[in-house]
């Protein structure tokens, strides 16, 4: 720690916590063992810092939402072991809503992200620069999302999910797939992804029938989950999405022509 440090000593702080210079951190913060805060960073009231994350220069992490309806009520943002939070991301603190904003463990935002209040971040996902999450998301395991995304509030995006960068999101995107096009549509499932997660390719297989069955060969969303619930073998892939779809209150993304 640095004498230049504005450091609350109500703050728990962990083991062998490196904090750089100018770095601020208010009284309501735990920050876990072995993580590494660099200069110029800010940590707000609510903050709960897993152990060995790294967080980069310029960061604000649980600033109070960027929401009207905020009424001072007590909230937090929880960031998950082994995170890493790039340069100049600002992580707002949940509402009455969910009472947190949450990043899982092993994540990786590059610089400038946005993730708004009450927005829900899984485990294993990468977000690539200047990405803007809004309120309310949810962001399954494993999710990479490229540059210069833009998420709707109250969006769900699935596990395994590959979306392009330049996006807009504004509908839910189901799991295992590649989202991208404008508007945005689905691309095929992320085989890419499956693979190097250890999916076997028999199971890649079948995900791609049910993708086949929901936005091919048939015309409407009711008539393709019963199609794929008649048709296709009963395997824990096939119900994980069509309940994902079931409970798709915005509605999914479109077929690849627009289906």
């Amino acid at each position: 720690m640095s004498a230049m440090n504005v450091i609350d000593p109500r703050a728990k702080i962990g083991q062998n916590v490196t904090i750089g210079a100018f770095t601020t951190i208010e009284g309501d913060v735990e920050i876990g063992d072995g993580t590494w805060i660099g200069p110029n960073v800010t940590i707000m009231d609510g903050a709960r810092i897993g152990r060995n994350c790294r967080i980069f220069p310029g960061a604000v992490i649980s600033a109070v939402p960027q929401d009207l309806k905020f009424d001072g009520e007590i909230t937090t943002t929880e960031i998950g072991d082994n995170t890493t939070i790039r340069e100049c991301c600002t992580l707002n603190r949940g509402t009455k809503d969910r009472f947190k904003t949450k990043v899982g463990k092993n994540c990786l935002l590059m610089a400038y992200v946005h993730v708004a209040h009450d927005a829900f971040i899984g485990d294993n996902c990468i977000i690539a620069n200047s990405a803007n999450i809004a309120g309310h998301v949810t962001i399954d395991d494993w999710v990479v999302i490229e540059g210069v995304v833009a998420i709707q509030q109250f969006i769900r995006i699935g596990q395994h999910c590959f979306i392009a960068g330049g996006s807009l999101v504004r509908k839910n995107v189901p799991p295992y797939i590649k989202a991208a096009r404008e508007p945005l549509s689905f691309a095929g499932v992320n085989t890419v992804g499956l693979r190097r997660r250890g999916f076997a390719n028999e199971t890649i297989a079948h995900i791609e029938d049910v993708y086949r069955m929901i936005y091919v060969h048939n015309s409407n969303t009711s008539r393709a989950i019963h199609a794929a619930e008649m048709e296709l073998p009963n395997t824990e892939e096939k119900e994980f999405i069509l309940e994902f779809i079931r409970t798709s209150d915005k509605g999914i993304i479109r077929g690849p022509q627009g289906l």
